[in-house]
């Protein structure tokens, strides 16, 4: 009852999967990612442990065929199964049930699936695959853009709830829990797939330093914090002055302006902070 899509960039060595929904938080249920080892989709009749035994027998050496193929053949409730699944050394696998919901279906790419159950049309499936393959940048945005296409084509046929994204590196590493750039969800929402892309570009704006563009959707608590950096940046110092002015009558932010100042993280902070 949902569509997804998985995916593994090997020029920017990373993996990743997104899906939309017409349920309550996916995001907790669909994805699973594990650094260095796989991606995985777990839907239509949704088993958990396919997701985490899967990432499992990945990592352990099994290609995704071989991990996803086991787990499915001891699943008594497979039919109902939908599984998509992507790993930096082994080809892409997809398996759709006999017994599953439709429109339903999937399409395995070169180092992508796209699949979906329960949906509006036939031509969901198709659509996410195109959206996906033609968008530019980098890999999050590209799982995007796959989901808005399948949402614009009708998406599930229930409606719409919740969205998830998850990207993590494909680089093997002692610490899988650190590679993990974007785990981003949308639990409840009356476009969830819209939110998500909101969501990404706010962290893009987070990660570039984009101040500008973090005011304009800053909560009313940090507001004049973002501008005083924005203003700070650009070397517009009485603009920043002022803005702290506003904040420092607040003794719990001064003393985190303070911090940041120790930090290096407050441009000018000797001309903006001389005490």
């Amino acid at each position: 009852m949902t569509f997804s899509i998985v995916a593994y960039d090997r020029d920017a060595a990373q993996l990743g999967g997104a899906v939309a929904s017409c349920s309550l938080a996916i995001g907790r249920a669909v994805v699973w990612s594990r650094a260095g080892v796989g991606a995985i989709a777990t839907q239509a009749r949704t088993g958990r442990a396919l997701g985490a035994r899967g990432l499992d027998l990945i990592g352990a050496g099994r290609s995704a065929t071989q991990a996803l193929t086991e787990l499915l053949a001891a699943d008594a409730d497979a039919a109902e199964r939908q599984v998509a699944a992507v790993s930096p050394d082994t080809a892409p696998f997809a398996w759709t049930g006999g017994r599953c919901i439709g429109a339903c279906g999937h399409i395995v790419g070169p180092t992508w699936v796209a699949a979906g159950n329960t949906l509006v049309s036939r031509s969901v499936v198709p659509s996410m695959a195109e959206g996906f393959v033609a968008a530019d940048g980098p890999l999050a945005e590209r799982l995007v853009a796959g989901l808005r296409a399948a949402d614009q084509a009708g998406g599930d046929a229930r409606g719409r709830q919740s969205a998830a994204l998850v990207v993590v590196d494909a680089a093997r590493t002692d610490a899988p829990w650190d590679g993990v750039p974007i785990d981003l969800r949308v639990d409840d929402a009356a476009e969830p797939v819209y939110a998500l892309g909101r969501l990404l570009s706010l962290q893009r704006a987070y990660e570039s330093g984009d101040w500008a563009a973090l005011l304009e959707r800053a909560p009313e608590g940090v507001r004049e914090l973002y501008a005083a950096l924005d203003a700070a940046s650009r070397g517009d110092l009485d603009t920043a002055r002022e803005s702290l002015a506003a904040l420092r009558r607040q003794p719990s932010i001064d003393s985190t302006l303070r911090r940041m100042r120790a930090a290096g993280q407050l441009p000018h902070a000797a001309e903006l902070m001389s005490d």
